[in-house]
């Protein structure tokens, strides 16, 4: 076993603390100790930080990455002052449907590598943009190949051609079949011009039969029932929480279902941000992740998102950083990632600045000096 220790470190964030005048040690590809400097244990080999600052990869917990196709036209027409509406979605379908299995998977890596150059060392990737059971099923196969945060989400919308109630029944069915050996999720866009309630609750629970575990795209454009299903059903998060009720907010708070905050989205669409201050002070779980996906939010920075979370969700920097390290973990249910503490898996991100505040005090600044994934320096 080879111990390597990370010195010279200016601040540390574990995800649970912060450290001046840090050091890491590494055993093969995990956290074996972390601390002052001075008290740091022998090792093998020397890396030095120079000062700066450290903190754990990314953890991104929704990217819609298996796709083709292009929404320039959309996202111009929107900045011009077209509304956004669910039904976009479908222009990425009729694409991703008509691409070739290479042509996906090498459009999929290359978004993991940009986000992988940018700090992101955990990511889940959706399906969504086949709709039928084979494209469902490719996409999944896919993304497998990439991560092991994989998502069934067969329920982003109803094709154009088909009728809603067959089709709720292909995604509970045959397409569930099909897909839930290449998933370890199962999400629905409760929303409408998408799911309803009734339909987002029977489509988890047919999913969970398979073994698949839940979350849900929830209350992003309106208020409605997601956030509370996913709640009802335990769901390991409800993503977006752009428009809660009171009772939305205390039943995050209640329950161990994080919130997924997507600041991308409303960026790219000009919509209003969640309130993350308010979800905080109601005590519930925050998240942040892109929903890197390329209607509505083509965007595969972590640190961006941290930046739009302070500017504009009234988060402090320790607040944003934190929901994009443990809080993607937690939407996850991971503890082996988006912290730095003995055990963890040795995924760290070493900042070329004193501080993660400069992520927002800096916005669109490239401020990943390296990479460190399962312990090994990306080069």
């Amino acid at each position: 076993m080879t111990a390597t220790v990370i010195d010279g470190i200016g601040l540390l964030f574990t995800g649970h603390e912060e450290i001046q005048d840090a050091a890491l040690v590494i055993e093969d590809d995990r956290v074996a100790w972390a601390g002052p400097a001075g008290q740091a244990p022998e090792a093998d080999e020397r890396h030095d930080a120079g000062g700066r600052c450290v903190i754990p990869g990314f953890v991104d917990s929704h990217a819609h990455l298996v796709f083709a196709g292009d929404r320039t036209a959309e996202f111009n027409a929107r900045m011009s002052g077209q509304r956004y509406s669910a039904g976009g979605i479908r222009t990425t379908v009729a694409a991703t449907r008509g691409a070739g299995d290479a042509e996906l998977a090498t459009r999929a890596q290359a978004l993991v590598r940009e986000m992988l150059r940018q700090g992101t060392t955990t990511v889940e990737i959706k399906s969504g943009y086949g709709l039928t059971v084979e494209d469902e099923r490719r996409s999944l196969e896919i993304a497998t190949g990439l991560t092991d945060e994989t998502t069934y989400l067969g329920a982003h919308v109803v094709p154009a051609d088909a009728d809603k109630e067959e089709y709720v029944r292909l995604v509970t069915g045959e397409m569930l079949e099909a897909c839930a050996p290449y998933a370890k999720w199962v999400d629905a866009f409760c929303e409408q011009g998408a799911f309803d309630g009734d339909e987002t609750r029977e489509i988890l629970t047919k999913g969970m039969k398979a073994g698949l575990l839940p979350r849900v795209h929830a209350n992003q454009l309106t208020e409605g029932p997601g956030v509370r299903i996913a709640v009802e059903l335990g769901a390991a998060s409800a993503d977006h929480c752009t428009h809660l009720s009171d009772a939305d907010v205390d039943a995050l708070a209640s329950s161990q279902t994080v919130a997924t905050l997507l600041p991308g989205a409303e960026f790219s669409t000009r919509s209003p941000y969640p309130d993350a201050r308010r979800l905080i002070d109601a005590g519930a779980t925050v998240a942040i992740a892109t929903d890197c996906n390329p209607g509505s939010s083509f965007t595969s920075s972590m640190a961006f998102c941290v930046a739009l979370a302070v500017r504009e969700m009234r988060m402090t920097p320790l607040e944003a950083v934190t929901a994009a390290t443990v809080g993607g973990a937690r939407a996850l249910r991971r503890t082996d990632v988006g912290s730095l503490v003995p055990g963890a898996r040795a995924d760290l991100v070493v900042l070329d600045a004193p501080s993660y505040v400069h992520l927002a005090y800096r916005p669109g600044v490239p401020l990943v000096h390296q990479v460190f994934q399962a312990g090994l320096l990306l080069e």
